[in-house]
């Protein structure tokens, strides 16, 4: 009997940019993202967000996340992220040598993508496969692509022929939007920052050449693109995704 794919695991990034926290369930917000999935974000003087694309340093911040009690430990240093934005801030300020502000958006988030800001999805097989063409351990992989859903039971790439298509992930409703285009961050490892030269090039090279047989192409204008891209309806809103769930 065929393998039905379900959800193997679910991360969340409270604060954009720093460590991911796996969960065991996530609630669908107003906007379709996963609440406290980026729900605060580091910006500039400019108001421009400090994060991996334009501040490699921010790789080697360390932090931790207590979600029961919304905290967040940098380096040894315990804050409550509700109650303690402007001392959160003042460390990372001093952290990087420049003012920085901790900003909060429970409604929408800090998504890159804000046209489909739901939870982006890929396989298990996928980020296997993809440690496998530069010698990397799995766990590593994970934390430079950041997605939020993973899915197992299926082979490597499955989730390209979900693009233009509606699938459920237990009894919530999900549109597939687009391939996630990626940026500069997964090629570099992402507790030091070192870069893998010529990453994106290579990516490239290696997903054209292993596209999944009966996908659409002309969803890839190039491809350096890995998992999907979503948006959730607003009837949605307050539903569950949890691990174990069915992705049909």
């Amino acid at each position: 009997m065929p393998t039905v794919p379900s959800v193997s695991r679910i991360h969340l990034h409270p604060i954009k940019d720093l460590a991911p926290v796996r969960v065991s369930e996530a609630a669908i917000g107003p906007s379709g993202a996963l609440d406290l999935d980026r729900c605060w974000a580091f910006v500039d003087s400019q108001g421009l967000f400090i994060n991996g694309k334009n501040r490699p340093e921010i790789h080697t911040v360390r932090s931790t996340f207590e979600l029961s009690r919304l905290e967040v430990c940098l380096e040894g240093h315990t804050y409550s992220i509700d109650r303690q934005r402007t001392e959160i801030a003042r460390w990372m300020s001093d952290r990087l040598n420049e003012p920085i502000e901790l900003r909060e958006d429970h409604a929408m988030g800090f998504p890159d993508d804000t046209s489909s800001p739901g939870p982006t999805f890929v396989t298990t097989g996928s980020l296997s496969q993809v440690a496998d063409w530069f010698g990397l351990a799995l766990e590593e992989t994970r934390w430079r692509f950041r997605t939020n859903v993973e899915i197992d039971g299926t082979e490597a790439f499955w989730e390209d022929q979900l693009y233009g298509t509606s699938f459920r992930t237990g009894d919530v409703l999900i549109h597939a939007i687009n391939p996630c285009q990626r940026c500069v961050v997964p090629s570099r490892n992402p507790w030091s920052g070192d870069p893998i030269t010529a990453f994106q090039h290579q990516f490239a090279e290696h997903r054209e050449r292993t596209f999944p047989a009966g996908a659409d192409r002309t969803w890839f204008s190039h491809y350096y693109r890995l998992a999907v891209n979503t948006r959730i309806p607003l009837s949605e809103s307050g539903k569950r995704i949890r691990e174990g769930d069915d992705v049909v």
